[in-house]
């Protein structure tokens, strides 16, 4: 009897095995879509959480340009070109952060972009920090070349005024001054000598001599020496077209010599024929030679 039961015995444990399985087949599979759906939700929250938090992180670099964007400094044309590059990166990831469904390969990326980002603006400041200092710097050293050209321009103005004024001082001092100028009246002999006379009615002539006081300032060369005779009345004897200037006008001169100046002691004579006869009264005669009169003489003619 008991070799009759046993192949149905058998055979019931064996249906009860394959239950076993197959319930534990099934446990195991909801267990795994169980996880697998849990993991999958964590992955999709950590995924939009990471998301939210790069959109901040980007949107707080975009911020710190803005910042750094208010400094007075002249950007170069170098930080301009890399400050537009890192602008436009950040518009690209905002752009990828918007879209409804980012992968885990995208978010990576996107960090690794981020981070570059933020190296970028710590060299950007660094960058912008020193072109501030040398921006003020140059400002300072502009500042204080421009008083040292308004002290220097003053300076040179006030040189510039005694140069001025040393150059009148010695041109003034350099002007050739005449001394012992003695007038003297003559007739001329058939001979053609010249006989001195005092009385109006026997001159003919007159010849004013005259010496130049010795002067180092005075350039050696040759100058010309002007003459303008007065007649008793006080009248200039003058051809109208002899014509000179002399303490800043036109005047008319009696006679003109050209003498060579030399520094020394030369005795110059400058003779004069008057075209009309003399008449009795005081004849006088003004020296000019550089634009200034160097001295005078009279004669009383009986």
């Amino acid at each position: 009897m008991l070799d009759q039961k046993d192949p149905v015995n058998k055979g019931d444990r064996n249906k009860i095995y394959f239950l076993i399985v197959v319930i534990l087949a099934l446990l195991g599979i909801n267990a795994f879509l169980f996880f697998k759906d849990k993991h999958e939700k964590e992955r999709f929250v950590t995924t939009n959480t990471e998301k939210d938090r790069l959109k901040l992180e980007v949107e707080k670099t975009e911020v710190e340009f803005d910042k750094v964007n208010l400094m007075n400094v002249s950007l170069t044309e170098k930080l301009q070109n890399e400050q537009q590059q890192a602008r436009a990166k950040i518009a690209e990831l905002k752009k990828e952060l918007q879209k409804g469904t980012v992968t885990q390969a995208e978010l990576i990326s996107a960090q690794k972009e981020l981070q570059k980002l933020k190296s970028f603006l710590i060299d950007y400041k660094d960058g912008l920090s020193r072109l501030e200092k040398e921006n003020s710097y140059l400002k300072t050293e502009r500042d204080s070349l421009s008083k040292s050209v308004t002290t220097v321009n003053a300076k040179a103005e006030t040189l510039e005024k005694k140069n001025v004024e040393l150059d009148a001082k010695v041109k003034s001092n350099a002007v050739l001054k005449a001394f012992n100028e003695h007038l003297m009246a003559f007739k001329v002999k058939s001979s053609g000598k010249n006989v001195e006379v005092s009385k109006a009615s026997a001159a003919k002539k007159l010849i004013t001599y005259f010496n130049i006081i010795p002067n180092q300032l005075a350039e050696k060369g040759y100058r010309k020496i002007y003459i303008r005779i007065f007649d008793p009345s006080g009248n200039l004897i003058a051809n109208e077209t002899n014509m000179f200037e002399a303490d800043g006008q036109e005047m008319q001169y009696s006679e003109m010599i050209t003498i060579s100046y030399n520094n020394d002691n030369t005795v110059y004579p400058i003779e004069w024929v008057n075209p009309k006869p003399f008449i009795k009264g005081s004849y006088s005669v003004i020296l000019y030679t550089d634009g200034a009169s160097i001295g005078k003489a009279a004669i009383l003619l009986k």
